[in-house]
C-alpha cells in the first residue's frame, strides 16, 4: 500500500456536506438534487410531557427473554452478557452438515473494555488500524469467487467472467460458521463506478452492451469460503478443494422467488413474469443481515437510477413511481445508467411494473448454493438500507428496517410464526418460512420538549433529546390497515401507506440493529442537509438539527423489554459531528475525551455488547472509519475511533466474530473523487495501481480480543 498524496477534489466537487459528486452520481443517481420524494403533508408532531421518562430517556430492557441466536458479532445469549460467544455460536450452527460451532476463542471474548489507542483522524489514502494491530486484504474487485473462475482482466472484462468474480462496491459483510477454522464470507455488491472500472471510459454512451453487462454482473452478492489462518484472527479465501458453498448473484441472471401476500399481486406481473412470481436479479443492494437461522438479508437500495422510461408510463401510475425517485418528466434523466440498452425490462415505458420488483429484503441461503434466493414481500417496498432480525420474548422474528432516504421512515416486521429452536432440519425448514407472514409498522415518534426544539442541537432543559412512540400497524397477512389500500398495494407502496397514516419523517434512517444482550434497538440517521430547509419540515426533538451534516444515533427501548410490542420510549445517546461543537452529544460522556465523527451509516455489536459505527461520507474533513463505544454502565458514550479507510472510500459491514477476534469491513468506492479514473487515480488503495473495492479483516497481534 502507498501513502502517496491523493488528487484533491475538483472544486464544487462536494456535495450536500460530505459526498463527493462522482459518489451521488453513482451510489444514488444524485438524490439529493432531486426534489425530495416525500411531499407529505402527515402531521407528525408530538408533545407527549411523562415524567416516567428519564433525564437521559434510558429505560432498561431488562432481560430478554427467549433465547436469541445470533452469529458473529451478536454471539451471545440475550440478557446474558457473560455468555461466551463460541457456546452461542455452537447452540445456533446451522443446519447443515459441515456446520459446527465456531472456533473456539483464545483467552475469551474480553471483558468488554475498550482499551485501545484511537486512531486520529487522518486522509491518508492508507487503511489505518491501531497500535497492536495488523490487518489484511480478504478479498478484491475481480478476485475468484467460482472456482475456475477466469484472471481478471482490467482491459479485458467480459460478464461471463465478472459473473464468476468478485463483485464491485462491497457493502453489508457477513461471517457464518462452516467448521472449525472455516466460515463463509457473504457480501452485497451495491453499485458499480464505470469511471473506475473502464479505462477510457468518458460517459455512459460510450459503454459498449457487454461493459453494460459487466456492471450488471458486477452487481449483486457473493459467497465465498474463507478459513483462519494459523489460529489467529486473521482469515482469507479457501483456494483449494471443491468450494461448494461459493456463489455469485448477479442483477442480470439470477431468479428470485418472491414470497409473501403480494407474490402474484397484478402490481408485480410483466410480460416475462405474468405470474408476478419470479424476478431476475437483485440492485443496489445495502447493508444486511444474519439470521438466527442461518441466512443472510440484503436490502435493496436505490433501485430507481436503473429504470429509464418513467415519463411513457401510465399516467395512474406515475405518481406512485415519483414517490420511489423515479422521474417520470424525462425519459433518461440525469445520472442514469442507461441499462435499457443490454435490457428492455429496464424501460418502464414498455415495461411499468419492472420497478416493483425491487425494493425488496432479499434473503439468501449460503449453505445450500443450488436454493433460490427469496424476496419477501411481507416486509415491505422501499429504499431498504438492510434489515436485521431478532427473536422477541415472545418468540416471534422481529425484523427491523430503515427506509434510506431524506424524510422517510422506520419501519419493523413480527413474524406470524414462532422461532424453533434446535438444529434438526425440521426446525429450520420452518424458520425458513418465518418472514413471510406477518405484521408490518412503520413508526411514529412522540416528545418530550418539542416546543423547545430551535433546530440548534442545544438540548432542553430535561437534559436529553427522548420521548415516547409506537408502532403504527400498516398490514398484517393480508388485512390492510390502511384506508383505501388493499394488502397488496401497501405492501408494493409502501411508502404511500406510511404517508397516510403518519409516520414519522426521519433523517435517513440506514442501518437497523438490535442488541442481543439487553433488546434495546439503535438506529442510524445518517444526515439531511434539507431539514429546515426551505420548505422542508424543521427540527424535532428525534432530528434536532436543521441541515443535519453529522447525523445521530436513535436508541429505541420497546416496552416491557418485548421487541414484538407496539409502544417504545427512545433517546439520542449520540448527536455526531465535532466534540468541541456545542450541538454535539454523546449520552452525556465527558466530550474532550470522544472521538470525533460524522455520518454514522452501518452498525454491529461485538460479544461483550459493545456498539461498532461505521461513516459513510465524513463531513468533518478526514477519511471515512469504524469507531465503538459502551452502551451501558460509566463509559457509555466514550466514543473511540478504531480504524480509518483509504481516500475517497466508505467504511461498510463492520461484522466482528463471536470469538471477538476479527473485525471485517467492507472498503466501498476507494478513490471515488471527481475527476478521477482508472488511468489517474485517487487513490491506488489496495494494490498500488489503481483503487478496487475489498473486504479487510482485522486483529490483535497478540491474539486477544478485539477492542479490549
Amino acid at each position: 500500500m502507498s501513502d502517496r498524496p491523493r488528487l484533491l477534489p475538483l472544486l464544487g466537487s462536494i456535495r450536500h456536506g460530505s459526498r463527493d459528486a462522482m459518489t451521488c452520481l453513482y451510489r444514488c443517481g444524485n438524490a439529493c438534487d432531486h426534489p425530495v420524494p416525500n411531499t407529505s403533508d402527515n402531521t407528525y408532531f408530538g408533545d407527549l410531557v411523562d415524567s416516567e421518562v428519564s433525564r437521559r430517556g434510558v429505560v432498561r430492557a431488562g432481560t430478554v427473554g427467549a433465547l436469541v441466536l445470533g452469529f458473529g458479532g451478536a454471539g451471545a445469549l440475550a440478557g446474558s452478557g457473560t455468555a461466551s460467544a463460541a457456546a452461542s455460536a455452537a447452540a445456533s450452527a446451522p443446519v447443515t452438515p459441515k456446520a459446527t460451532e465456531f472456533a473456539a476463542p483464545a483467552g475469551g471474548v474480553g471483558d468488554g473494555k475498550l482499551t485501545f489507542k484511537p486512531v486520529p483522524p487522518n486522509t491518508l489514502d492508507s487503511f489505518i488500524v491501531p497500535n497492536g494491530y495488523d490487518h489484511s486484504v480478504v478479498i478484491r474487485w475481480g478476485d475468484e469467487v467460482v472456482p475456475g473462475a477466469p484472471t481478471f482482466k482490467l482491459h479485458k472484462q467480459t460478464a461471463r467472467a465478472q459473473a464468476q468474480q468478485f463483485g464491485y462496491n462491497n457493502d453489508f459483510v457477513g461471517v457464518l460458521p462452516l467448521g472449525r477454522n472455516r466460515s463463509l464470507l457473504v457480501v452485497n455488491h451495491e453499485y458499480t463506478d464505470e469511471n473506475l472500472m473502464f479505462p477510457g471510459f468518458t460517459d455512459v454512451d460510450s459503454l459498449s452492451v457487454e461493459q453494460l453487462k459487466v456492471a450488471m454482473a458486477a452487481h449483486g452478492m457473493s459467497v465465498v469460503e474463507l478459513e483462519r489462518v494459523q489460529g489467529t484472527g486473521e482469515w482469507r479465501p479457501v483456494k483449494s478443494g471443491k468450494r461448494q458453498y461459493n456463489r455469485r448473484v448477479t442483477a442480470s441472471k439470477t431468479k428470485f422467488e418472491l414470497t409473501g401476500p403480494a407474490a402474484g399481486s397484478d402490481w408485480l406481473k410483466t410480460a416475462a413474469d405474468p405470474k408476478g412470481r419470479t424476478a431476475i436479479g437483485t440492485l443496489n443492494n445495502c447493508a444486511g443481515g444474519v439470521t438466527p437461522w442461518g441466512t443472510v438479508l440484503s436490502g435493496e437500495e436505490n433501485f430507481n437510477q436503473y429504470f429509464v422510461g418513467g415519463d411513457g408510463a401510465p399516467e395512474e401510475l406515475k405518481p406512485k413511481l415519483a414517490r420511489y425517485g423515479i422521474n417520470t418528466t424525462d425519459r433518461y434523466p440525469g445520472g442514469n445508467r442507461k441499462w435499457d440498452r443490454a435490457d428492455e425490462r429496464f424501460d418502464l415505458t414498455q415495461h411499468p411494473h419492472e420497478a416493483h420488483r425491487f425494493g425488496w429484503v432479499v434473503e439468501i441461503d449460503p449453505y445450500d448454493p443450488e436454493s433460490r434466493p427469496r424476496k419477501h414481500t411481507a416486509l415491505g417496498r422501499f429504499k431498504h438500507e438492510g434489515a436485521n432480525v431478532i427473536v422477541a420474548k415472545s418468540g416471534h422474528v422481529v425484523a427491523y428496517m430503515g427506509d434510506d432516504e431524506r424524510f422517510d421512515y422506520l419501519y419493523k416486521f413480527v413474524s406470524e410464526k414462532k422461532f424453533k429452536k434446535g438444529n434438526s432440519w425440521r426446525n429450520r425448514e420452518h424458520n425458513l418460512t418465518l418472514l413471510e407472514s406477518g405484521t408490518l409498522y412503520v413508526a411514529k415518534l412522540n416528545y418530550t420538549s418539542a416546543d423547545e426544539i430551535d433546530g440548534s442541537g442545544e438540548l432542553p432543559s430535561d437534559g436529553a433529546f427522548n420521548g415516547r412512540g409506537r408502532w403504527i400497524k400498516l398490514v398484517s397477512g393480508t388485512r390492510s390497515y390502511v384506508e383505501g389500500m388493499t394488502a397488496d398495494e401497501v405492501l408494493t407502496f409502501t411508502r404511500l401507506a406510511a404517508d397516510q397514516v403518519g409516520a414519522t419523517k426521519m433523517d435517513r434512517p440506514e442501518d437497523v440493529e438490535a442488541s442481543l444482550h439487553t433488546g434495546k434497538v439503535y438506529v442510524a440517521l445518517t444526515n439531511n442537509s434539507r431539514r429546515g430547509v426551505d420548505s422542508n419540515p424543521k427540527a424535532d426533538e428525534a432530528n434536532p438539527r436543521n441541515a443535519n451534516r453529522h447525523g445521530h444515533v436513535l436508541e429505541l427501548v420497546e416496552k416491557h423489554g418485548d421487541n414484538s410490542a407496539e409502544k417504545f420510549t427512545w433517546s439520542l445517546p449520540i448527536v455526531a459531528g465535532d466534540p468541541a461543537d456545542p450541538s454535539t452529544y454523546f449520552a452525556g460522556y465527558d466530550k474532550t475525551k470522544v472521538s470525533p465523527i460524522s455520518c454514522p451509516d452501518n452498525l454491529a455489536f461485538d460479544a461483550t455488547g459493545n456498539l461498532w459505527i461505521s461513516t459513510d461520507g465524513n463531513g468533518l474533513g478526514s477519511n471515512d472509519g469504524l469507531f465503538a463505544t459502551p452502551i451501558e454502565g460509566p463509559e457509555r458514550g466514550h466514543l473511540k475511533q478504531f480504524l480509518t479507510v483509504p481516500t475517497g472510500a466508505e467504511t461498510c459491514g463492520p461484522f466482528i466474530t463471536g470469538d471477538n477476534r476479527s473485525v471485517f469491513v467492507a472498503v466501498q468506492h476507494p478513490g471515488e473523487v471527481s475527476g478521477a479514473s482508472v488511468e489517474n487515480p485517487a487513490s491506488n488503495w489496495p494494490d498500488g495501481d489503481y483503487a478496487k473495492p475489498g473486504v479487510v479483516v482485522t486483529w490483535r497481534l497478540d491474539g486477544g480480543p478485539i477492542g479490549s
